[in-house]
């Protein structure tokens, strides 16, 4: 009704003019049927019938190919420390990477004759991003480059807009909020990336309520990656995460855990393994670290619980290993 008698309105004053001479120039007519014309915009305003705009339809599938490699340009480089860095990778269409937690890919050189072993197949090394999987438009590792490390050296070779193949994900254990009363998290060295991928997304949900220890060994103290993120973490979520550090070379001013991961930092941190399944530890680092903490791997199979978590109590289905 308020557009209909706004269109009546608009017809009289229509007809009076034009039977009638304007009392000034014609540009007083433009001017009318301007201010006409705003009415009739303000109306349809009003009326709530604005247009909306468009919605980005929701992302169903990853840009990713669990079955096949995929090139990705390096988009940005960030040094991190004496012999790491984060190396950014573009993913196309501003789209996520939707890599399930918790999981890693595989790479390898785009160029087939770039990174062979000595018995000239390509070098594949899995990795584990650090960016969020609902990240758009970037998939961010960090690395630290090795001394015998063919892979990590050509990584740190590649300049912007320098491609690596990729390939994933891979799921490693499929965890869910609030599947634990308490989780233990025992990293060393660039071995950090899995643990941060999964305390990482669960503190960022609004109704976790599990409570994340994580332990974090390293040579020195500036070999300790991520250290601003869980240190902001522990200040944020002061109740639901705690982080150790422990080096081995301490130099002053040093105050924290020295020497290696012990029995005596494990009980003191750890939650008991009387919890039963309402606690799980999860275990990445050098083989040499994994092993002595919860006993060798067997290849990509988890083997036999030993070391350390075995003398404690803890059993195998308490003990993940990356």
């Amino acid at each position: 009704m308020f557009r209909t008698a706004l269109s009546r309105t608009a017809l009289r004053n229509t007809r009076r003019y034009a039977t009638s001479a304007p009392a000034s120039s014609g540009s007083n007519w433009a001017i009318y049927l301007a201010g006409a014309g705003a009415a009739g915009l303000g109306a349809y305003v009003y009326l709530g019938q604005t247009p909306e705009t468009p919605k980005k339809p929701i992302q169903e599938k990853s840009p990713l190919d669990p079955k096949n490699f995929v090139d990705f340009k390096l988009k940005k480089v960030e040094p991190y420390n004496h012999n790491t860095a984060k190396f950014i990778f573009e993913l196309p269409e501003d789209q996520a990477s939707l890599l399930p937690v918790a999981s890693c890919v595989v790479v390898k050189a785009s160029d087939p004759e770039a990174l062979k072993d000595s018995k000239g197949k390509p070098i594949i090394r899995p990795y584990t991003p650090v960016s969020p999987s609902d990240a758009p438009g970037e998939l961010a590792f960090l690395i630290k480059k090795y001394d015998s490390g063919n892979a990590s050296k050509y990584i740190h070779e590649l300049k912007v807009g320098d491609s690596l193949a990729i390939k994933g994900p891979i799921a490693k254990f499929d965890f869910k909020i609030n599947q634990f009363d308490e989780v233990g998290l025992i990293g060393g060295g660039s071995g950090i990336t899995p643990l941060y991928q999964i305390v990482e997304y669960a503190l960022s949900k609004k109704d976790n309520k599990t409570k994340f220890k994580l332990i974090f060994a390293n040579e020195t103290e500036a070999d300790i990656l991520l250290r601003e993120e869980f240190d902001s973490m522990k200040k944020k979520y002061p109740d639901t995460f705690d982080v150790v550090y422990v080096v081995t070379k301490p130099e002053k001013p040093w105050k924290g855990k020295t020497g290696y991961v012990t029995k005596e930092i494990i009980k003191e941190t750890v939650a008991s393994p009387d919890a039963g399944d309402k606690v799980k530890l999860f275990i990445c680092g050098p083989p040499g670290q994994v092993a002595a903490v919860a006993g060798k791997k067997d290849g990509m199979k988890q083997g036999e619980l030993g070391g350390i978590l075995k003398e404690l109590g803890y059993t195998s289905d308490q003990v993940f290993k990356f």
